[in-house]
């Protein structure tokens, strides 16, 4: 749409567009049409069943191979090389503790028949792969590398690494490229219903550069394509390596190290039952780096929980069916940058609730389904429940020098939380640009330029304190900063081409202060306060660029107050007696004479007209 064209007509033909498509079943929502972001994918019950029943199989073998590992030095299997478990899901290679990465080459070896170099010169995995804690698994080659998973209708290949460190290393023009495939069809696997290839790390160490990933994943974020998740168990072996010195000595180290035995009955002299350790082992959380890696068509783009020191640059999350870049839960310190996620069915990057000190910058959220950034931290219970989860907020999250365009829903989207800051962002078409939804404390929106949102530019709802929006420029909005039972600061901000009101307060929002701004547009009022409670400092607001468009029959609607309309009754009763007075002229005559002579009552002498003009002009002559 040309920029000549007058943003109401702009506006009235978006609308009839969507409308009219929505009419004709082509889309779902008029946000949607309007802003061309990809629709939220829609599964049906006999789908989303089969999927959930594969997952369950998928946690079952892990868990199974897991426990298998871990009891291995109890039951006399202190396994030194790599081997095989089968179940019912088929077979999984397990790479055991070594001082050196395993590598393509030992792949070849250790799995002949279901690890195959093709013609093409890519490799295809057949089966599971597990990396356990002190292992490391490096996929790497000299002009890069194709790893192609197998996956359809009899199963598919996973990398999952328990702890150890996976590294998959690739070069600028020479990458290395992960994808499903469909081994009858000779093409990636695009069918999500039986599941699909994955590749996984639950703790330890992921390294990603110079990768692209396509097509992988089903159904949840831990099996979403690539996914990065913590532990509850203890692993030491995600921060330390194993040395030579310990692999001659035939005597790694177990995750049992720290277990003791000792026959039943009293206790030892001076040991006491509870005293024996009263520490919490930590979360093993996962740490990651990622730097030029390429993700499309997954179901998840990257799903992180659990992850401790997450670094995101110089990436891209594209076309994925469920989200772009999603940190679920427990993330802790991290940094996103340089980043890209688009036309993902659902947001483009995604903070959940227990996650902080994460920021985001540099980056580009375009045409998701959901919000460009949506940061929540609101407390993961209200009261004591099942998992007994704290009641605190979360916060410390940024999103700085980003930019988020035509999203389905809002540009940058804030749901609880503390010590949040948005700054310097550019958001352009939304439905609202920037909003808050409480509740939050300590919230600083500065620098921002807001552009071409349906409804409001800046919006801070339901409990927002101690706010501050300062600095911004708002252009081609409904109304440009939005304000309900919240308080805040609104300084210095620049609000153009507002078609309802420059800036509106509603509700509780006592203690808040409008000031230094510059309000310009055409709508129903600059400054809208006529529907709050408290009290406001208002000062130094230029309203002179404002042309206040409201219709006759709004004043005339806000005049029908009841106590309006009563004195309106008694002015017109007091200018009705006026008149009639003056009608009389100075005349005095019998006050019954009409009604006696009526009834036939003999006519009453008329009075002498005494014309009291005429005696004034007299006695002055």
């Amino acid at each position: 749409m040309p920029a000549t064209v007058p943003r109401s007509l702009r506006r009235g033909l978006a609308a009839l567009t969507a409308t009219v498509a929505t009419a004709a079943g082509i889309l779902g929502a008029p946000s949607a049409a309007a802003r061309e972001a990809v629709p939220a994918p829609v599964v049906d019950t006999e789908d989303a069943e089969m999927e959930a029943a594969v997952l369950a199989r998928e946690d079952r073998r892990l868990t199974e191979v897991r426990t298998v590992t871990s009891l291995a030095r109890w039951q006399g299997r202190n396994w030194k090389t790599p081997y095989r478990l089968g179940s019912a899901s088929g077979y999984t290679l397990v790479l055991t503790p070594r001082a050196t990465p395993y590598t393509v080459e030992d792949l070849l070896v250790l799995a002949p028949q279901t690890f195959l170099r093709m013609s093409d010169g890519s490799y295809l995995l057949s089966e599971h792969l597990v990396v356990t804690a002190r292992a490391t698994l490096r996929l790497s080659a000299p002009g890069g590398l194709t790893l192609r998973l197998a996956s359809g209708h009899d199963g598919f290949a996973t990398i999952v690494s328990l702890g150890g460190k996976v590294e998959l290393v690739g070069e600028e023009g020479a990458p290395v490229v992960l994808t499903s495939w469909d081994v009858p069809a000779g093409e990636v696997d695009r069918l999500t219903t039986d599941g699909r290839a994955y590749v996984r790390a639950i703790g330890g160490q992921f390294e990603a550069h110079h990768v692209e990933l396509s097509d992988m994943g089903f159904w949840s974020g831990r099996t979403g394509g690539l996914a990065l998740t913590g532990t509850d168990r203890p692993n030491t072996g995600a921060i330390e390596s194993l040395g030579a010195d310990e692999v001659r000595a035939g005597d790694p180290s177990s995750l049992l190290d720290d277990v003791t035995w000792q026959p039943a009955g009293p206790l030892p002299e001076g040991q006491s039952a509870l005293g024996l350790d009263a520490s919490v082992p930590a979360l093993d959380f996962v740490s990651t780096r990622l730097s030029n890696v390429d993700v499309e068509r997954n179901a998840f783009g990257l799903f992180v929980s659990g992850a401790n020191g997450v670094q995101v640059s110089d990436s891209s999350f594209t076309d994925n069916l469920l989200g772009g870049v999603v940190l679920h839960r427990y993330v802790t310190n991290g940094v996103i940058r340089t980043t890209t996620s688009s036309r993902n069915a659902g947001d483009g990057f995604t903070l959940n609730r227990a996650t902080t000190g994460i920021e985001i910058s540099e980056s580009l959220a375009s045409r998701n389904a959901g919000s460009g950034f949506r940061l929540a931290g609101r407390p993961l219970a209200t009261g004591p429940s099942p998992l007994g989860a704290s009641l605190r907020s979360y916060g410390n999250n940024a999103v700085r020098n980003s930019v988020a365009r035509d999203n389905g829903r809002y540009g940058i989207e804030l749901l609880g939380g503390h010590d949040l800051a948005v700054h310097s962002n550019t958001v352009d078409g939304h439905d609202m640009g920037i909003m808050v939804n409480g509740p939050a404390t300590r919230v600083s929106v500065t620098g921002n330029t807001v552009r071409d949102a349906d409804r409001h530019g800046v919006a801070l709802i339901n409990g927002v304190e101690e706010a501050t929006v300062t600095g911004n420029v708002i252009d081609e909005v409904g109304t440009g900063v939005y304000l309900r039972d919240s308080t805040g600061e609104v300084k210095g901000n620049t609000v153009e081409d507002a078609d309802v009101h420059g800036v509106t307060l509603v509700g509780e929002v006592g203690g808040s202060e409008v000031s230094f701004n510059v309000l310009a547009g055409s709508g129903a009022s600059a400054l809208d306060t006529h529907r709050s409670d408290g009290r406001v400092v208002r000062t130094t607001n230029n309203t002179d660029g404002w042309h206040d468009t409201t219709p006759w029959y709004v004043w005339f609607r806000k005049l029908l107050q009841p106590m309006n309309a009563l004195w309106t009754i008694l002015a017109l009763l007091l200018a009705v007696s006026a008149l009639r007075a003056r009608r009389t002229r100075g005349v005095i005559e019998h006050p019954y004479a009409h009604q006696m002579a009526h009834q036939g009552y003999q006519a009453i002498p008329q009075p002498k007209v005494v014309d009291l003009t005429e005696q004034q002009t007299a006695a002055v002559r």
